[in-house]
């Protein structure tokens, strides 16, 4: 049995087919791996994740000296992943004092973490300053106003603006368009600018923009860098991420080369030579790297023949509903086939489709599932839906594992629950 090319393209770059047929990652079986493990289990190469990683890094230093590029950490924030990237000479991108505090618990230096969020709270921004972070990226006229009221060293900020982009992407993860609830529009930015300019408190080091998720052409990125240049000069302008994946073997997406050529070009054309310019890779830089593992619980024939797993959107929201898109996957043992299935799973949803038209090799009860692209934002939204329990990380490297993140407990799922006394099962 052969594995279909583009399918094996979606899969850790690591990934081999054994002598017996089945798939290993880093020199690890994914059968061997569903065995120790369990699954649900998601498996990250980090061969794979350094690798991207210092293509991002290498690809834009090559093209424009002294930028930066920094992780979006919202599409994995995991403590193990936060390290890798810091180890790899990366920023770091939070979004709330959850993932500030992961990050600095990873071991990242707070001078090189990068806050953002449209609704900071006064208990963010009183975080971010006590605990030193590098920069703040300033959203609104309320960000102005709180950071002015905490005491400390200037804080060097860079404002989000709206640069009236529409971003090729859903509507719920475009964020560049005239009317996005994240940053100010054009001309009340000049006067933010000008105000915090006057003010002894900030450090307005340029300007930050982002234009959304899963964008699969590069001609936005490079319209939006030029909405931004007529702000006039700055220090850093930082172009967000946004960069998309193909979920799927027939999908096509922009390499990283491609993606790099479009920025710093359109940074040369629009932007000072000196500036630094940012970017924030998040999903682009993740989803690759992991491989979520599953065993097959349920076949039922008939048309269409429905195979179901053992997780679900409970901890693959993401892929499955958020992006609109219908997930790749195969057999561990038996990567290929034609047997053409719906790959469903668990949650008591019909909307709970990992795949249609699915061409797997006979499944059968007890095979595992093997589904790629799932390192951005599997770990983000994972729930507890009909009382799923949260499953386990383990990174693998040059044929060991490493278990990141342990499987969630029962006694877990209940913590936090504050139970009154009673008399009787009611």
């Amino acid at each position: 049995m052969t594995i279909d090319p583009d399918l094996l393209s979606l899969f850790p770059s690591t990934t081999t087919i054994s002598a017996d047929g089945s798939l290993a990652v880093s020199g690890v079986p994914l059968s061997a791996l569903a065995d120790e493990f369990g699954t649900p289990v998601q498996v990250v190469d980090e061969t794979a994740l350094r690798t991207r990683a210092r293509e991002f890094a290498d690809g834009l230093a090559r093209r424009r000296p002294g930028s930066s590029v920094a992780f979006a950490s919202k599409s994995f924030p995991c403590t193990a992943v936060y390290r890798v990237m810091a180890e790899e000479g990366l920023h770091i991108d939070v979004a709330g004092a959850g993932e500030l505090i992961t990050a600095v618990k990873a071991g990242v230096r707070p001078d090189r973490l990068v806050l953002h969020g449209n609704a900071k709270t006064d208990a963010e921004l009183a975080l971010a300053v006590e605990t030193g972070v590098g920069t703040i990226v300033v959203d609104n006229w309320d960000d102005i106003t709180r950071l002015e009221s905490l005491s400390g060293a200037q804080q060097p900020v860079l404002l989000r603006v709206i640069p009236g982009v529409d971003a090729p992407t859903m509507a719920a993860i475009a964020t560049g368009h005239h009317g996005s609830k994240f940053g100010l529009p054009l001309e009340e930015a000049r006067r933010a600018i000008s105000h915090m300019q006057g003010s002894t408190r900030f450090d307005v080091r340029g300007i930050h923009l982002h234009i959304g998720s899963q964008i699969l052409t590069v001609d936005a990125f490079a319209e939006a860098v030029d909405a931004v240049a007529e702000l006039g000069e700055f220090d850093v302008y930082d172009v967000g991420g946004g960069l998309g994946v193909r979920y799927q073997r027939s999908d096509d997406a922009p390499s990283v080369d491609e993606y790099l050529d479009a920025i710093a070009d359109a940074a040369s054309s629009h932007l000072p030579d000196r500036a630094e310019l940012w970017i924030e890779p998040g999903r682009s830089l993740v989803a690759q790297a992991a491989v979520t593992l599953y065993r097959v619980t349920t076949v039922k024939h008939g048309d269409p023949t429905f195979v179901a797993v053992d997780g679900g959107i409970a901890d693959n929201l993401e892929a499955s509903t958020y992006v609109g898109t219908d997930m790749d996957a195969t057999l561990a043992a038996r990567p290929g086939g034609d047997d053409r299935v719906e790959l469903v799973g668990r949650q008591c949803e019909s909307g709970d489709l990992f795949a249609s038209d699915l061409p797997l090799a006979a499944p059968r009860i007890g095979d595992v599932v093997a589904m790629p692209m799932t390192g951005a934002y599997s770990y983000t939204l994972l729930s507890n839906y009909n009382g799923a329990l949260r499953p386990p990380i383990v990174f693998v490297r040059d044929g060991a594992t490493r278990l990141v993140v342990r499987r969630e407990t029962y006694d877990e799922l209940n913590a936090r629950d504050v139970l009154q006394p009673s008399a009787e099962h009611v």
